[in-house]
């Protein structure tokens, strides 16, 4: 009897510009064994499904209820919402961006729908921190068209305070995906006094720069997850730091420049 394989969404977001080239249908999936004090996502921590407060503001009044997060879908459920949109991706470009969370938390539901959709000839992109086995990820790797790589903190123990992982596995699983062949592009979070330190600008840059061609992504703090935190019952912990301004985020894009990386604001 074939076994059915499911997984936890917890949304699927279409006509995506901002997670690889074209249009593109975004899968994102529930679960992260990361810990990052700055994500945007509170909603995508947890593998279970889950309650977030809604509100509704009518005539001066708050009306709430609540709203199941995650649900529980096959690969053909999920396959066939990526499928409405196959002509968009086949006009500019575009294709499926499987992100989370982390993808790699469900490798067995993310292996599966890359297979379905090169089976279908749908490009696939997997959007990850790099957290993962490296026997997964080399499954993985000949099914994935592009890979957006997360980089945040290069020093271990810093990375361990922030994000609550060890990084030498990330590290290392980057360096595998390159060797590949595999297009690869590189997502750096710009968290003012956590990331931007002097220190970890620099190696940060020493590190991409020992890979020619891969391009680096500059994403600037923002605020938008705050009132995720406070609808879940969870305590936001950057009420601190505040989004750096547009000068701020050229300068550190010259920065990275001078060491030859091809960088861009936003993702």
């Amino acid at each position: 009897m074939r076994c059915i394989i499911k997984g936890i969404v917890f949304d699927i977001k279409k006509y995506a510009i901002h997670d690889g080239p074209g249009i593109r249908s975004t899968v994102f999936l529930k679960g992260c064994p990361l810990s990052c004090i700055w994500c945007h996502n509170p909603e995508s921590k947890g593998f279970a499904i889950e309650q977030i407060k809604k509100e509704l503001k009518l005539d001066g009044k708050v009306l709430e209820s609540m709203e199941t997060v995650g649900k529980e879908m096959t690969v053909r459920e999920v396959m066939a919402e990526i499928e409405k949109d196959i002509l968009f991706y086949e006009e500019s470009g575009g294709g499926v961006t499987f992100s989370g969370g982390e993808v790699f938390a469900q490798h067995e539901f993310l292996l599966a729908l890359l297979k379905s959709c090169k089976e279908k000839g749908i490009k696939t992109c997997v959007d990850t921190s790099g957290y993962v086995n490296r026997n997964i990820l080399e499954k993985a790797i000949p099914l994935t068209d592009l890979f957006l790589y997360d980089i945040k903190l290069m020093d271990d123990e810093l990375h361990k305070k922030y994000c609550g992982v060890p990084n030498g596995q990330i590290l290392d699983n980057f360096r595998v995906i390159f060797e590949s062949g595999t297009e690869v592009r590189l997502r750096f979070p710009v968290i003012p006094t956590i990331t931007d330190t002097e220190i970890n600008l620099r190696k940060t840059a020493e590190f991409t720069a020992q890979f020619p061609g891969v391009p680096l992504d500059l994403l600037p703090y923002h605020k938008i997850g705050k009132d995720k935190y406070r609808r879940l019952g969870q305590k936001y912990l950057m009420d601190d730091i505040e989004k750096p301004s547009d000068e701020y985020m050229h300068l550190i894009a010259a920065f990275f420049s001078e060491y030859g990386i091809k960088t861009k604001i936003g993702g």
